[in-house]
C-alpha cells in the first residue's frame, strides 16, 4: 500500500501586529478545509507578520498561539505547522511550531536570520536542523531566508520532505521560485514553499508563489492568489527515483561550523 501525505498550504493576508485577529482568520480558513488533510502548513510569522519588534507583541502570545495549534491539530485530526516570534529564555527566535493530532509538538528555530531587515538584532538564531518522522514520511522544516543556504538544508539525513515558510516579497519572487525547484532537485526530496499574499504595514507586496516540487523538480502545484492550495505527495515516487538515479550516493562529506 502506497504512502501518502494529503497537504493544504494555506496561502493568506496577515493581520499586522494583531496574534487573536490572526488565530482567528486562519481559524476560518482552515474550517474551510473539506476534504482529508494529513498537514496544514501556515507562513512564516502567521500571528503578527514580519516584524523586527516582537517585544511590541504580548510575550505570552507565544503560548497561546502553540496551545490554538494544538486545538486545531484535535479538531482537524491533522498535524500543523508554522512560525510565529516566540519568546523564551529571555529572547526572541522565528520559531517554526509542528504540532501533531495528539498534541504532540515539535519547533524549529529559523537558524538564518535576515540581516538585510535587521531580523538578527530582534531574533536570536537557531542553532539545530529538525527532523520529523510523521505518517510515514521524514520531514525537515525550514523557514523563509534558509531557503537561500543550501548547505544547511543539504539532505544529509534522507529526509523525503523539506518545506519553508515564508514571508516572500514580491521584488525577489523570481529567487523563491527558482530555489525551491533547486533544492527539490539536488536533495531529490519533495519541496513545498507556503508564502502569504497582501500588503505588510512596512508596504511590502507579497505575491504568493507557494509551489510544491517533486524530487526530479517537477512542479506539481502552484497558487499566486489568497487560497488553501493542495497537495499529495507519494512516497514511492521518492523511492522510484532515488533507485534510478542514485545521485545521493555521491553526496560530499561536510562539517557545519
Amino acid at each position: 500500500m502506497a504512502t501518502i501525505l494529503d497537504i493544504a498550504l494555506v496561502q493568506s493576508e496577515i493581520f499586522w501586529h494583531n496574534p487573536e485577529n490572526n488565530r482567528r482568520h486562519f481559524a476560518s480558513l482552515i474550517d474551510g478545509i473539506d476534504k482529508k488533510v494529513d498537514l496544514i502548513v501556515l507562513p512564516e510569522t502567521f500571528t503578527t507578520g514580519f516584524t523586527m519588534t516582537p517585544s511590541e507583541i504580548d510575550p505570552s502570545e507565544g503560548n497561546r498561539t502553540l496551545t490554538w495549534m494544538k486545538e486545531v491539530a484535535r479538531e482537524k485530526r491533522a498535524a500543523i505547522a508554522g512560525s510565529i516570534p516566540f519568546f523564551e529564555g529571555g529572547k526572541y527566535t522565528n520559531r517554526l511550531l509542528f504540532v501533531e493530532p495528539d498534541g504532540k509538538s515539535h519547533h524549529y528555530d529559523k537558524r538564518h536570520t535576515f540581516t538585510l531587515a535587521g531580523e538578527h538584532r530582534s531574533y536570536a538564531r537557531g542553532e539545530s536542523k529538525v527532523l520529523i518522522e510523521y505518517c510515514g514520511f521524514r520531514i525537515c522544516p525550514m523557514i523563509c531566508y534558509d531557503l537561500r543556504f543550501p548547505v544547511w538544508t543539504r539532505n544529509t539525513e534522507d529526509y523525503d520532505l523539506l518545506f519553508f515558510v515564508a514571508n516572500w516579497p514580491k521584488p525577489r519572487i523570481d529567487a523563491w521560485d527558482t530555489l525551491l525547484k533547486a533544492r527539490a532537485i539536488e536533495n531529490m526530496a519533495y519541496c513545498i514553499g507556503v508564502n502569504r499574499v497582501g500588503t505588510d504595514d512596512n508596504g511590502y507586496e507579497y505575491v504568493g508563489h507557494s509551489a510544491c516540487y517533486d524530487p526530479l523538480g517537477h512542479r506539481v502545484a502552484f497558487s499566486d492568489r489568497d487560497e488553501v492550495l493542495y497537495v499529495k505527495l507519494d512516497k514511492s515516487r521518492i523511492k522510484e527515483v532515488r533507485d534510478q538515479l542514485r545521485f545521493l550516493d555521491d553526496r560530499d562529506e561536510f562539517i557545519l561550523q
